[in-house]
């Protein structure tokens, strides 16, 4: 089957508050055949809305998004699972005669999407349990130090609190002697059997997106995020290794009712955490191929990507 035959998909990346969700929304209640299916490794979780900026309730009763509100806080959603629940979905919906539209800005869960699964070394309980022993003698930002020394690349994209991909990483370095981003660029063993539109909302002033980096955060504090990480902690037994409280804004808001940072140092460090993020996005966007590349601070940014999509949708 040739590439124009293939059955179409559009993807919709960006790095936070660059309009992902309301672009994708709009496609759907302007009438256009499309699902949306939500990319992202936060709104997987129930019960955690404000602080991973999910869709509210009204909104998902309006435009659907599938994948989001699938697992408890206290379990892990990993990229592969993510693949597999994206392809099945992907399929039913093309089946139904409409397009998959994947909006979100977890960059890994795209690249593993598009790419396939690469063949990397299988988890080894010896080696992780010598990589938190270092851990818990050296500290995190150690083994994060670690892992730029032997895979700058993949440190590059790691925040120094992801534990979990920070351990994967280093584990798979140790095992296959090669670094794991070189691994990951080979090519994998299935490809994504779809026409693939992957818009990349990109802004074209660095500090205004910052500017509603902050807007947001702001606005997290005064919705009741503190409220909804008590509830979260009463509700289920959850620990800061958990994937679910390392997303940003829970990890700070945990430290703040712990009482190890004040209101003014939590606030501090949620926004840093959030622009290291959106950093890290447009990184990931970087390395990514056949992109259309769209200011995500224009006016009528999501008419306009409509208008862009129905025009590549009829060619």
């Amino acid at each position: 089957m040739t590439k124009s035959n293939l059955p179409p998909a559009i993807f919709i990346m960006g790095p936070t508050a660059s309009g992902k969700t309301a672009a994708a929304m709009h496609l759907l209640e302007s009438g256009m055949p499309v699902e949306l299916i939500s990319v992202d490794s936060a709104l997987v979780f129930k019960d955690m809305d404000i602080g991973s900026a999910k869709p509210t309730k009204a909104e998902l009763a309006r435009a659907p998004h599938h994948l989001i509100d699938i697992i408890d806080p206290t379990e892990v959603y990993s990229a592969a699972q993510f693949r597999l629940d994206a392809l099945a979905l992907m399929a039913d919906i093309t089946a139904r005669g409409k397009v998959p539209v994947l909006v979100g800005g977890t960059m890994l869960y795209f690249n593993t999407l598009q790419q396939g699964i690469h063949d990397l070394p299988t988890a080894n309980a010896e080696l992780r349990e010598q990589i938190h022993r270092d851990a818990a003698e050296l500290g995190w930002l150690a083994m994060h130090q670690r892992l730029a020394a032997l895979d700058p690349i993949t440190a590059a994209r790691l925040d120094p609190n992801d534990t979990q991909r920070i351990e994967r990483a280093l584990e798979v370095c140790t095992l296959s002697g090669i670094a794991m981003s070189t691994l990951l660029a080979e090519p994998a063993r299935e490809i994504l059997p779809y026409k693939l539109l992957k818009i990349a909302l990109v802004p074209s002033d660095r500090a205004v997106l910052h500017q509603r980096i902050a807007l947001r955060f702001e606005q997290m504090l005064a919705g009741g995020l503190f409220d909804e990480v008590r509830m979260l902690r009463a509700k289920y037994p959850l620990s800061l290794d958990l994937p679910s409280m390392r997303c940003v804004g829970y990890r700070q808001a945990w430290e703040y009712l712990d009482g190890q940072v004040d209101l003014k140092t939590c606030t501090e460090k949620g926004l840093a955490a959030t622009r290291q993020l959106a950093k890290r996005q447009l990184t990931w966007l970087r390395g990514m191929d056949d992109l259309l590349e769209v200011d995500c601070l224009q006016e009528n940014l999501p008419e306009k990507i409509k208008i862009g999509v129905n025009s590549w949708l009829q060619h």
